[in-house]
């Protein structure tokens, strides 16, 4: 899949590149549902809380600050609960787990929303690159940390990116996970955008429900997310070409939404969408071995992050 696709028709699923959100979920019925979500004060993440909740589910919406939480919520008609959760503070993040944990919610999906992008230079936080940090540990340590709250048929979404194809020549840069040895902004994004498919893969083997599944989507090229480290010429450019190429915030949000709610999604489980459809992963991607290697070296970055 490129960035641009020339195909913008619908695909096998009825659905397509310009499909939104709300027409992936036309119709469904969401009451007595919940779903967690990350990054809820902005962009995806407010578009989903806002259709989620507007097809009648509870949405428990994490966002950096117990502010911002609250602001979005505050906009939206249906049933929320603002939890703050920065996801490069495993604190925060435990914090947020033993908030969902004692209010009993059982969850019918997360919605792994959150996330950083090409920052321009080099960022670090215990010893680890941001984006890497923030993008896959961070919903590693709170994806895990859930699971047990999932229902019997819980599904977990992680949001990773056509941008994965375009990671380090190695896949993931193990022997430079702190970005100091090479840092390339898009490659290090790529990196943790392909983590968090391979999470995704390998979470789907180790689900304790048969019926609960995890995937990874593309959301789509987001004028508003392409753009924010643009120099100031070629973000009016981006602006200008953004209505013919890049898609709104609305279809943006349109796959998670599908993969975390839809029927004919049921019991699909490691598995990777694009617009709403399948589709092919790059070959790192598909590695199943690279995927147990990053489990096994996240769960020792997270042991010593406790």
């Amino acid at each position: 899949m490129s960035l641009f696709p020339l195909n913008q028709g619908a695909g096998p699923s009825g659905f397509g590149y310009r499909s939104t959100a709300e027409a992936v979920t036309h119709g469904l019925d969401l009451s007595g549902k919940t779903y967690l979500v990350t990054g809820c004060s902005t962009g995806l993440g407010r578009e989903t809380l806002r259709v989620l909740t507007l097809r009648g589910a509870c949405v428990i919406a994490l966002a950096r600050t117990l502010e911002n939480a609250r602001k979005v919520c505050a906009q939206v008609a249906g049933d929320t609960v603002p939890l703050a959760c920065e996801l490069s503070d495993p604190g925060s993040i435990n914090r947020a787990i033993d908030e969902v944990r004692s209010g009993d919610h059982r969850l019918d999906g997360i919605i792994a929303n959150a996330g950083i992008m090409a920052l321009p230079k080099l960022q670090q936080k215990f010893d680890l690159e941001l984006q890497f940090l923030t993008n896959h540990v961070g919903h590693f340590i709170l994806v895990t940390g859930l699971i047990d709250q999932l229902t019997d048929h819980g599904r977990v979404v992680m949001l990773s990116s056509v941008a994965h194809k375009r990671t380090y020549h190695d896949g993931i840069q193990f022997n430079n996970l702190s970005g100091e040895r090479i840092y390339v902004p898009w490659h290090a994004y790529g990196q943790s955008k392909l983590c968090n498919l391979l999470f995704a893969r390998h979470l789907s083997t180790r689900l304790p429900g048969s019926r609960q599944t995890a995937n990874a989507v593309h959301p789509g090229v987001i004028a508003t997310r392409l753009t924010r480290h643009m120099n100031p010429l070629l973000r009016v450019s981006a602006r200008v070409v953004s209505p013919l190429c890049l898609k709104n915030v609305a279809q943006g949000a349109a796959t998670q939404c599908y993969v975390a709610t839809h029927p004919a999604v049921a019991g699909m489980t490691g598995r990777y969408f694009a617009d709403s459809n399948e589709a092919i992963p790059s070959r790192f991607g598909q590695d199943d071995a690279l995927a147990s290697v990053l489990w096994a070296r996240t769960e020792d970055i997270v042991s010593y992050l406790d």
